[in-house]
């Protein structure tokens, strides 16, 4: 079931300011809302939307130890089995040559960003959210990875994000898909031979590395409703399936 007034809405834990970066989109990829805020403040918002699905840049569980079992199935070196501290989703990614973080086997020993994460799962799974896809249900949610993400959009790895040169590629990317942003374009039109003397660059033109993360966790999201065609998945349902804004995968990025 199609919900034509679906709001679609990408969570960020990572950001150096607040808990969270969200972004979100309406059905014709219009931007609502960007902005930043701890977890009762995402979950207000969230709150506010009769039908919503939810991408978030964060594991959805732990590590089952699925990797370890594989790899102790194919007769591995003790070396090799002791270094697999990845998801499924997480060890296929980095076959296909998409550098991610590994996620541990206990929340305890999990970084404070993924934890934050599944601070997130748990309280919208309270709020009533299924796991994608269940078309049946107006809340829904699902695990993306924005690195990932960027590199399927792209075709290859893209600039590193805190740079210039990387926060122009990804907003180009959005803009390109046809989300509703800033034209990234518009930077250049602004520069003038003063502007680069005095350093005065145009970056409010751009987006922040934290919120070009919330952008394209919610352009995914809006990809998994309205056109499912176009989306691909990687993991396994034990550990949490990674969903990604592109419908395969290329052998190496």
């Amino acid at each position: 079931m199609l919900f034509t007034d679906s709001t679609f809405i990408g969570i960020d834990p990572t950001s150096g300011r607040k808990s969270f970066t969200y972004a979100a989109l309406d059905r014709d990829l219009n931007l609502l809302a960007l902005a930043d805020g701890e977890l009762d403040d995402v979950t207000a918002f969230v709150a506010g939307y009769q039908f919503a699905t939810v991408a978030v840049n964060a594991p959805a569980g732990v590590n089952r130890g699925l990797v370890r079992a594989k790899m102790r199935k194919e007769m591995l070196t003790p070396r090799k089995i002791r270094s697999a501290e990845y998801r499924m989703a997480e060890f296929i990614l980095r076959e296909h040559g998409i550098t991610v973080s590994g996620t541990p086997a206990s929340v305890a020993v999990c970084p404070a960003w993924m934890q934050v994460g599944f601070s997130i799962y748990r309280k919208l799974e309270k709020m009533g959210f299924k796991k994608f896809p269940e078309q049946n249900s107006p809340h829904q949610i699902l695990e993306t990875h924005p690195h990932a993400g960027y590199c399927v959009l792209l075709g290859d790895a893209p600039l590193p994000k805190p740079t210039l040169e990387g926060r122009l590629q990804r907003q180009l990317l959005l803009y390109e898909r046809g989300v509703h942003i800033k034209d990234p374009m518009e930077f250049f039109e602004e520069i003038t031979r003063h502007k680069i003397m005095k350093g005065l660059w145009p970056v409010e033109l751009l987006y922040l590395p934290e919120q070009l993360d919330a952008l394209v966790a919610a352009y995914t999201a809006w990809l998994a409703v309205n056109k499912p065609e176009h989306i691909s998945s990687v993991g396994n349902d034990k550990e949490g399936m990674i969903f990604l804004p592109e419908k395969e995968l290329k052998e190496k990025y």
